[in-house]
């Protein structure tokens, strides 16, 4: 069983083949994963976890996921849970 850690909900892999293939391929892969839950009123640290998502392979992956998993805070697919939310609510209206 592979080895997780949970952060706020976050959930890190630390190796193992029932690893979605799109977390295996992520730019964020190794790194803390407290950057990507920085205070949303501190921009540095919010643009510093955007800019790694920015040269992912597998940004749109995450961000579905984080999507579809109503991923409450962090920087997921290179967009804060702001911009998430508001995402939901856009595809709400047109769908």
């Amino acid at each position: 069983m592979a080895q997780v850690l949970h952060l706020h909900r976050l959930v890190v892999d630390r190796g193992d083949e029932t690893t979605p293939a799109w977390r295996r391929q992520a730019a964020c892969k190794g790194l803390d994963p407290g950057i990507f839950h920085p205070d949303e009123e501190d921009v540095a640290s919010v643009e510093a976890a955007v800019a790694i998502c920015r040269g992912c392979p597998v940004r749109q992956s995450c961000f579905e996921y984080a999507i579809a998993s109503r991923e409450p805070d962090g920087v997921w697919g290179g967009r804060t849970a702001r911009e998430r939310r508001r995402e939901i609510r856009r595809r709400r209206r047109t769908a």
